[in-house]
């Protein structure tokens, strides 16, 4: 559980950060 656990994680993390990343972009600055 910890390798795969750590490992999805991770994904989820940097998905949630992409998505937060482009709504502040396009909603605060390029649109």
């Amino acid at each position: 559980m910890g390798g795969t656990g750590m490992g999805f994680a991770l994904i989820v993390v940097l998905f949630i950060l992409l998505i937060i990343v482009g709504t502040s972009y396009v909603g605060g600055g390029y649109y």
